[in-house]
Formats: C-alpha cells, structure tokens, sequence
C-alpha cells in the first residue's frame, strides 16, 4: 500500500486509530494520570465521534485492535511511531507504562504491508506527539520528558539515509515531568506553512525557524489553553486548513476561522480533557496523499 504522511500539503488519506476498549474501561484513572472528569463509557462515544469525522473526510481507517491487554494509552496511537515515504520508524516510549505500544504499531504495519526502517530501542526514547514535520525533509523533535537526546540521535540516524534531517528544540520544563507536555503540546498545525501556537511554552529556536521560513503563527488564547491543560490547542488536520478539535473553545475556533479555516469540533470531555491526548494524538496517519 502507499504510505508517507510527512506532506501537509496533502490529505489525510490513510490513518491508524484504537478504540478505548476494554483496556480504558478497567484503567485505574489515578495509575494513568486520568483526570477527575474520566468516564470510560463516555470516552468510547466520544472517540467514536472522532472517527467518524476522520471517515467522513475520505480518510481510510486502518483499526488497531482494541484488547483487554491493560494498554490504555494505546487509544492515543499518535505517539509509539511515525511513517515516511521511505516506511514507518517505530519508537520506544518515554511513559514506562506505554512501553507494551509500539509492539502493536509493528503488528500493524506488517499487516500493512509498511516497512519498518527502523526501531528504537533500550535507554533511546522518544514519543512523535514531539515529532513536527517542519517540511517532508526536516523533522523537529522536542528534546523532553519524553524523548532524550540519545533517541533524537537515534532518530536522527534512522532517518538521514533517506535524507531526512533532524533538529531538536528543547521543552521547557512547565509543571514537571508528571505532565505530559509534548512539542505538540505547543504547536498544531493547521496547514504546509500555518500553524496554532502556544507562545508562552514553544521553544524560541523553533518560532524563530518557522518565521524566517515564512509560517503563520497563530497565537491560541491563554485562557482557553490553560482552561484545558493545553487541550485546546490539539487540532487535527483533516487536509490544509481543514481541521477538528475538541468542542468547548470558542475563542481558539474563532481564530483559526478568522484565518481562514473550516472547523470541526466533536465532545472530547471525557475522552480528550480527563486524558490528557486531543484529536492529533488519537491518530496515526499513514499516508497525507
């Protein structure tokens, strides 16, 4: 099958998602650093909104089966790998508890029938919610909690013979490392050169790269962003300047429409807010076309 998802000048053709299941409905909320609002019949309704959005965009849908196998986190397939025109790179998982994932992402690109060109492991970390395609050639990965320098060199070397090019920017350190603060955390973007920002937090090598390319910078409402532990800037790009995001943030929606894009939202209280994981990272496109 065709694969390659680092051109946001395409659609989003081809995308992996996992159900909550079995695992998030036994998930003990305080093991998962699941917040006061979780609900795991909710979150189910509420991810299957989701995916119904994405279906409807003419993406295909490729199911990660949802098992009883303890991996909650697994509905967030965003972050245990990342696929290129030349295959996928699995990763390996900063969170000790989602270190089972990326087993799943190999399952599934076998299946595929998607090479694997390389995979993370050991002391090597990094999770791709801090992975930015800045171009189909040059990836940015936040140096954090989450991915260390020995990944993002890891990375790095995985990537260079099919000339790719790595720059790391570093995460500040926000909250600690109990947040789950990724680069993506910071930045979603919304089109080839647009992008919504969390200025405050988003590494100033990294805005200064992006500006003098010739991005549009959106700054996201502080409220709004502090409001949802940084939910409301998760923003998923169904095709440039077409978008979803969790409902509820009137302000942020209003500025990405003033900018000119097309804006769906669905209920992500439950599922997105309690979890700490909005629509991009409840994704895993495997081909933008």
């Amino acid at each position: 099958m065709p694969f390659g998802a680092e051109d946001r000048t395409k659609p989003l053709a081809r995308v992996m998602m996992r159900a909550p299941g079995p695992a998030m409905a036994a998930a003990d909320p305080a093991l998962w650093h699941y917040g006061p609002g979780f609900d795991a019949a909710r979150a189910e309704v509420q991810h299957a909104a989701l995916s119904a959005i994405v279906a409807a965009s003419g993406a295909e849908i490729h199911w990660i089966p949802a098992r009883d196998d303890g991996l909650s986190d697994a509905v967030f397939v965003q972050d245990p790998s990342f696929v290129t025109r030349a295959g996928a790179v699995v990763l390996n998982m900063g969170k000790p508890l989602r270190r089972a994932e990326p087993d799943l992402h190999e399952a599934a690109y076998d299946a595929l029938g998607v090479p694997v060109i390389g995979r993370l492991t050991g002391e090597a970390t990094v999770e791709s919610g801090d992975c930015l395609w800045i171009d189909p050639q040059t990836l940015a990965i936040g140096r954090g909690v989450r991915s260390n320098q020995a990944g993002i060199e890891a990375v790095a070397g995985i990537l260079a013979p099919h000339g790719i090019r790595v720059q790391a920017y570093d995460l500040p350190y926000w909250t600690g490392p109990e947040a789950c603060l990724h680069l993506m955390s910071l930045i979603s973007p919304l089109g080839p050169k647009m992008a919504l920002i969390h200025a405050p937090l988003l590494p100033y090598a990294l805005w200064a790269d992006l500006t003098a390319r010739g991005w549009t910078l959106l700054m996201a409402p502080e409220d709004e962003f502090h409001a949802s532990n940084g939910l409301s800037l998760n923003v998923l790009m169904l095709k440039p300047q077409d978008v979803v995001m969790v409902d509820g943030f009137p302000k942020t929606r209003a500025l990405m429409e003033g900018a000119g894009c097309r804006v769906q939202v669905f209920e992500g209280d439950a599922l997105c807010i309690a979890c700490e994981g909005g629509p991009t990272c409840l994704t895993r496109p495997v081909l933008r076309a």
